[in-house]
């Protein structure tokens, strides 16, 4: 959901983000998985390598090794190859923004990392205020240059964070298809070349950010555009650490999955479904109505005030009589303590019970066991990975960040308009 700001040392998708596109007078003085019959490391018998879906030939996708987790690092990211050679980036993969960036030595200010493992531009790349993808970069309101020959540039603004400032250019995209064959698109991405940073949180290591929204500018909809691949973006997020990332319908299994439509609004350009119910140890807690949005540039959920509340109220009330003390830990607001500390999530998860979201019925439920909601922070203590979005600038919004991402193959579909996910082995290794 734009992208990301620091919060106590975690990601949040960030809906106050502000893309300001305006004529900039800034001068420009491998890394995937191996090419071959790629299959996806499926767990279900459900959801078997072989159960692909019939979109076209094997071959029009992109597979990529992902790397990170929820804790203590707080992202997942994928090495991204751009330009000829392809020089390779390490790119915090964010399915609520639309804008691909990298930090970019044009020269740059404020970049994290060292000069060499910068983007390098060029003269002749940078994107011209006249292309749609400016226009989509700040949809809703259309392209506000007043020169549509001068040069695209953007601005993002962080709350807590800084801000990254840039412009718009266009390299190759070096990708090997899961059948051998490779394709070198040049796509549009942004050049950050002025990075403020504020506060105490340092900003991830990554080099900037996969884009893989819904408007046209993202990488999944200019890939689906050239007709490399179909608009399908499929991740599964590994609780062990790692997992792996998909663009393309090759990887679509033909069951298995549970589907809910995506909400179709102009005005918001993220993937989000509703209106969803309130599950708590599989009955209703009279919580419902509301919409959730599915963003892997969020490390945690966040839940608007009042589900938020009714969560936090059930579980407290359920740890009555069990044996866990609150206790306040640096790593999240609310955690406990056991007799002995914990090692890992699997040592305390029967204290906790299920959550779930339901979209209309037994069927359509997005099931939130503890592993999906919980952490087990350096200090042994659990803490709750779900937050309150009011607190974090999110207002009303209910996103299902990284943690309930975890475990879960999930697709999201911009052909069919639909968004699925099954549980799956995300850390199985490809063979």
């Amino acid at each position: 959901m734009g992208e990301q700001k620091i919060m106590n040392g975690r990601r949040v998708s960030l809906m106050i983000m502000v893309f300001i596109f305006q004529v900039l007078s800034a001068s420009f003085h491998g890394c995937f998985v191996a090419a071959g019959h790629v299959q996806p490391p499926w767990k279900k018998s459900t959801i078997h390598p072989t159960a692909v879906n019939s979109f076209g030939p094997l071959g029009s996708s992109v597979f990529f090794s992902v790397s990170g987790n929820v804790y203590p690092l707080g992202y997942y990211s994928v090495t991204v190859g751009i330009g000829n050679p392809p020089k390779p980036f390490q790119l915090d993969i964010d399915t609520g923004s639309d804008l691909t960036w990298v930090q970019c030595d044009a020269p740059c200010s404020g970049c994290t990392l060292p000069r060499d493992r910068l983007y390098k531009p060029v003269k002749n790349n940078y994107l011209a205020c006249k292309d749609p993808i400016c226009a989509a970069l700040n949809s809703p309101k259309g392209n506000p240059c007043k020169n549509l020959n001068d040069k695209c540039g953007f601005q993002v603004e962080y709350a807590d964070h800084g801000s990254v400032l840039g412009v718009m250019v266009t390299d190759n995209f070096p990708l090997p298809l899961v059948n051998g064959t490779r394709s070198s698109p040049l796509l549009a991405f942004g050049c950050g070349y002025r990075l403020q940073n504020r506060g105490p949180h340092a900003p991830p290591t990554t080099v900037g950010v996969l884009g893989l929204g819904k408007s046209k500018a993202s990488i999944a909809s200019q890939l689906s555009g050239l007709g490399v691949t179909r608009n399908v973006v499929g991740h599964c997020l590994s609780g062990h650490g790692g997992g792996f990332l998909f663009l393309g319908a090759d990887f679509i299994p033909k069951s298995g999955m549970t589907w809910t439509p995506m909400l179709q609004n102009s005005l918001d350009m993220h993937y989000a479904s509703g209106p969803a119910e309130l599950l708590f140890g599989g009955k209703p807690t009279g919580v419902k109505g509301f919409n959730v949005i599915f963003d892997t540039g969020a490390t945690y959920t966040y839940l608007s005030s009042n589900v938020y509340q009714t969560v936090v109220n059930l579980i407290k009330k359920d740890l009555t009589g069990k044996p866990l003390q609150e206790v306040k830990d640096n790593a999240l607001p609310i955690c406990w303590k056991g007799p002995n500390p914990f090692k890992s999530v699997q040592d305390v998860k029967k204290y906790f019970n299920r959550l779930a979201l339901s979209f209309g019925g037994p069927n359509t439920q997005l099931q939130l066991p503890p592993e999906a909601y919980l952490i087990v922070t350096e200090r042994g203590n659990v803490c709750l990975g779900i937050l309150n979005g009011a607190e974090a600038g999110l207002g009303t919004s209910n996103v299902i960040g990284d943690i309930s991402l975890q475990d879960k193959l999930v697709i999201y579909d911009n052909e069919n308009q639909r968004i699925g996910w099954a549980a799956a082995d995300c850390a199985r290794k490809l063979r």
